[in-house]
């Protein structure tokens, strides 16, 4: 299967890269290289792009796409939460701007056999990284009630987490439950029927939360950020594109605590608390695609995009 993906808030992201020509910047979540196919577009020969993604199929289908950029495109299968070992082992010190692009690519849930879909009869898989072994159906057959219970009402925000989890367990007790759609039926079955006619697929929350437990998504958000900040020259930005309130608040969260970590009283002229903002927000309120990108792509409504920009020793506004 080909790797198709569409890149969501493209021109945004470019704008708010604030490209310069000789500059190095990293795409964290490379995929299908849309994103960084437009930054090189924008690099001369003396600037660098450093794609990070830690899925087979889109490190090859990247690379094909980038080849037009071969000199200054370098690729790296690994997790973004990697990024500080990776820029080090290519002796950079600092770059001037960062992308990261989060959740599911359009080609990993139109792909079956991978297991992230709801909507496909697959084996429970869901791995981003298929070097790992542990999967979905580790996670539905293994994990205690206690266990799904936290990622259920954590990452899914789950209402109905009790209900799902007795069943869970009910049904695995006779068989592991080794499918996508063994786990939908199971999750269908447990919520009420007027619950199910709101709110979008039944599975959805389920799906999402086991998910993110096993790639680690959120752990790998939280950890990397204020490293990937560091990491900014000055002026350099920080670009993240969110697609559910829980990725939304902990990017909201750190760019905030990156920005007003000075305790100093406002009219000191200069920080004296040793607690310097790391730079400001650009993005006060968050950047939504237009309705003619949600016209095109359905996947694209409800992304967010988060800007931060690096300034060292910053003033009192």
């Amino acid at each position: 299967m080909e790797f198709n993906h569409t890149s969501v808030l493209l021109n945004e992201c470019i704008d708010g890269l604030n490209i310069s020509e000789d500059g190095i910047y990293v795409d964290g979540t490379l995929g299908g290289a849309g994103h960084s196919f437009e930054i090189c577009k924008k690099l001369s020969e003396q600037g660098r792009l450093i794609g990070i993604d830690q899925d087979e199929t889109a490190i090859i289908a990247a690379s094909e796409r980038l080849k037009p950029y071969s000199q200054i495109a370098t690729i790296v299968r690994e997790n973004f939460s990697s990024y500080k070992n990776i820029i080090s082992d290519l002796n950079i010190e600092k770059v001037n701007g960062i992308l990261l692009d989060l959740g599911v690519s359009s080609y990993q849930l139109d792909n079956a056999e991978r297991g992230f879909s709801y909507m496909k009869d697959a084996p429970l898989d869901m791995r981003m990284d298929q070097r790992q072994d542990k999967t979905a159906k580790d996670i539905v057959n293994g994990y205690s009630e206690k266990e799904l219970y936290f990622i259920l009402k954590a990452y899914g925000e789950e209402r109905f987490a009790n209900n799902i989890i007795r069943n869970i367990v009910k049904a695995r007790a006779e068989k592991p439950i080794g499918t996508t759609y063994e786990l939908v039926d199971i999750v269908s079955k447990s919520i009420p029927a007027k619950n199910k006619a709101v709110g979008g697929h039944p599975a959805k929350r389920t799906f999402q939360a086991i998910r993110i437990e096993l790639n680690r998504e959120l752990t790998v958000l939280k950890e990397t950020i204020l490293d990937m900040i560091e990491s900014l020259d000055q002026d350099g930005r920080l670009c993240i594109i969110t697609f559910h309130s829980l990725e939304d608040r902990i990017v909201k969260e750190i760019f905030r605590e990156a920005q007003d970590s000075c305790i100093c009283p406002s009219d000191f002229p200069y920080c004296t608390c040793g607690n310097q903002p790391k730079g400001k927000i650009i993005t006060r309120k968050p950047i939504l695609p237009r309705d003619e990108e949600i016209e095109n792509n359905s996947r694209s409504k409800s992304a967010k995009l988060r800007i931060f920009e690096r300034k060292d020793g910053t003033f009192h506004e």
